[in-house]
């Protein structure tokens, strides 16, 4: 399956927050964020930019957004995607929403994941 994908610009971080804690307003400015709460935690992904310094964080990722929508009933679009990153060593965090997904690799590795679904024959949109 050849997926087409952009890079969405700018610097991201993943944030853990206690699973209590309210979605913070630090978190919802900018072009993209997420938030999941499960009974461990509240994870937060927005801007690297705009998570205080004091706040646990894996800063330096990229983001890169599948071009959706997918039908819910499609079968291997993230697999498609992953296998290659895997296969070149390049870690990732997945987040899936109604219509796509996103996927973050680190920043220093944004070569190399480009590179790698490249020759998997994704297409990457500027």
């Amino acid at each position: 399956m050849s997926l087409s994908f952009s890079v969405v610009p700018g610097d991201f971080a993943v944030a853990r927050l206690p699973p209590a804690a309210p979605v913070p307003d630090w978190a919802q400015p900018g072009r993209f964020w997420s938030a999941t709460r499960t009974a461990e935690e509240l994870s937060i992904v927005c801007a690297e930019s705009s998570v205080p310094p004091e706040v646990r964080a894996e800063r330096g990722w990229a983001l890169l957004q599948l071009r959706g929508p997918f039908p819910f009933e499609q079968v291997g679009v993230l697999d498609s995607f992953l296998r290659p990153l895997a296969a070149a060593g390049v870690s990732v965090f997945a987040i899936a929403t109604f219509d796509t997904d996103y996927v973050l690799v680190k920043s220093g590795r944004l070569p190399d994941a480009l590179s790698a679904l490249a020759a998997a024959g994704h297409e990457y949109r500027a």
